[in-house]
C-alpha cells in the first residue's frame, strides 16, 4: 500500500502537470496559432433567376471575387431549373435566356473554373429534381409519366406556378433524369453534386396508372385510397430510394464524382409530405452531405429546429450537417444581425451554413441594409469561421 507521502507527491506532480497543459493552451491561443477544428463551411446557392449571374461573364467573375473576399468555401450553382439546362442537353432544352445571351457563356463550366481557382468546393445543384413545369414538352409527350392524384390531377402549383412530378418508380423517367445528372457531371471538374426538396415523391400522388400496376404486381392489392396510409407511403419512399441508389451506381460505374449532397426540409416534414427519408438515406450511406433548410422567421423557431432529433442523430453518424439559411429573396431580407445570431447558433452545434441565395446576400435583395454594409458585414461573419 502506497504512503501518505507517496500519494501526496502524485497529486501535486498531477496538479503541476495540468497547471502546465493550461499554460500551454493559454500561450498557444494569445500567440495566434490556428485551431485544429476544422474550418466551418459557409456556402451559397448561386441562381439564373432574379439574376443576370449566368449571363454576363464579367458580373460571374465579380461575385467569385466577392465571394473569395467574405470568406466563402463552397458554392451550389443551380443547373437544373424550370426544367431546362444551362448547355446543350440531350434530355432538356436549354433555358430560354441562356439561349438569347449565348449558349457559349457556358456559366456553369465558368463557375466551375472561376470557383475552384479561388480555393471554392463548386457543387452543381439539381433544383428541380423529378418536378417538371404542367406545359413542359416532356409532360405532353409522355404523360405516362407523370404521377396523379386519386381524381386524375397531377398539377401541384408551387410558387404561383403549374407543376407535376415525374415517377420515380418509372425505369425511363429514372434513366433521364440520372443521364442528366451524369451529363452535367461530365462536362467539368466539380466536387460532388446536390439534390434537394424537389427529389422527392409528393405524398398525394401515386394513383396513375403506372404506379397503380406496379404497386398491384407488388402486394396484390390495389393502393390505399387514404394517401398517408403508411405502408403505401413507405412503398413509395422505398422507390425513391432505388432511384437514389441506382444513381450512386452509375456515378460510380462513369468514375464521376459519388459525393451526394441533399437539401431537405426538416424531417418531419420532408417525410410527410415529400416521402423524403432523409434519415434513412444517411444511415444507409446514400447521402454524403445533409443541407436541412431552416427558413424559420423567428430566432426561437430557428433554434427549435436546429435540435430536432434525426439532426443531432446525423451528426453522431459522422455526416457533415449545414443549415440552410434565408439571406434575401423577394421582399423578404433578413437583418445581418438575425443572420449573424442563426449563424452563431448553427456554429455552436457544429453546422456550417448555406445562404439561399446570392442576390441575397448584398446584391438586389439588400433590403434597406444596402449592399455595401452588408458586404462589409459578411466579411466580418466569414472571417469568424
Amino acid at each position: 500500500m502506497k504512503s501518505r507521502r507517496t500519494l501526496h507527491r502524485a497529486k501535486v506532480a498531477g496538479e503541476a502537470t495540468i497547471a502546465l497543459i493550461l499554460t500551454l493552451i493559454t500561450s498557444v491561443a494569445q500567440a495566434g496559432i490556428p485551431s485544429v477544428r476544422p474550418r466551418q463551411t459557409q456556402g451559397v446557392w448561386l441562381t439564373n433567376s432574379p439574376s443576370r449571374l449566368y449571363y454576363n461573364r464579367s458580373t460571374l467573375e465579380q461575385a467569385m471575387d466577392e465571394l473569395q473576399q467574405t470568406g466563402f468555401t463552397a458554392i451550389y450553382p443551380n443547373v437544373w431549373s424550370r426544367g431546362t439546362t444551362f448547355h446543350q442537353s440531350r434530355f432538356a432544352p436549354v433555358e430560354p435566356a441562356l439561349l438569347k445571351a449565348g449558349i457559349k457563356l457556358d456559366p456553369i463550366c465558368a463557375i466551375s473554373k472561376e470557383g475552384r481557382q479561388r480555393g471554392m468546393k463548386v457543387i452543381p445543384w439539381f433544383e428541380y429534381g423529378l418536378m417538371e413545369p404542367a406545359d413542359a414538352a416532356v409532360v405532353k409527350e409522355h404523360s405516362e409519366w407523370v404521377l396523379t392524384r386519386r381524381n386524375g390531377n397531377p398539377v401541384m402549383t408551387m410558387h404561383g406556378k403549374e407543376m407535376v412530378w415525374l415517377n420515380p418508380a418509372h425505369p425511363e423517367v429514372r434513366e433521364r433524369f440520372i443521364g442528366l445528372v451524369v451529363e452535367v457531371m461530365k462536362r467539368c471538374k466539380m466536387d460532388g453534386l446536390q439534390l434537394d426538396d424537389h427529389f422527392a415523391w409528393p405524398v398525394e400522388l401515386g394513383y396513375d396508372a403506372y404506379t397503380t400496376a406496379l404497386y398491384q404486381q407488388d402486394t396484390g392489392v390495389q393502393p390505399p385510397k387514404d394517401h398517408t396510409n403508411r405502408y403505401w407511403m413507405t412503398w413509395r419512399r422505398r422507390q425513391l430510394t432505388g432511384l437514389l441508389r441506382e444513381l450512386r451506381q452509375r456515378l460510380d460505374d462513369e468514375s464521376l464524382p459519388q459525393r451526394i449532397s441533399l437539401s431537405p426540409g426538416p424531417f418531419r416534414f420532408a417525410y410527410n409530405y415529400w416521402l423524403q427519408d432523409w434519415e434513412l438515406w444517411a444511415v444507409g450511406e446514400l447521402i454524403d452531405d445533409l443541407v436541412v433548410q431552416n427558413y424559420a422567421y423567428s430566432l426561437k423557431g430557428f433554434a427549435k429546429d436546429l435540435n430536432q432529433p434525426a439532426l443531432r442523430k446525423a451528426r453522431q453518424w459522422g455526416l457533415p450537417v449545414q443549415i440552410g439559411i434565408l439571406a434575401g429573396f423577394g421582399k423578404r431580407t433578413t437583418p445581418i444581425p438575425v443572420l449573424a445570431e442563426k449563424k452563431r447558433l448553427s456554429n455552436e452545434q457544429g453546422y456550417g451554413v448555406i445562404y439561399f441565395y446570392w442576390e441575397g446576400l448584398w446584391g438586389n435583395y439588400s433590403g434597406q441594409e444596402g449592399s455595401a454594409y452588408r458586404f462589409d458585414a459578411f466579411r466580418r461573419l466569414g472571417a469568424q469561421n
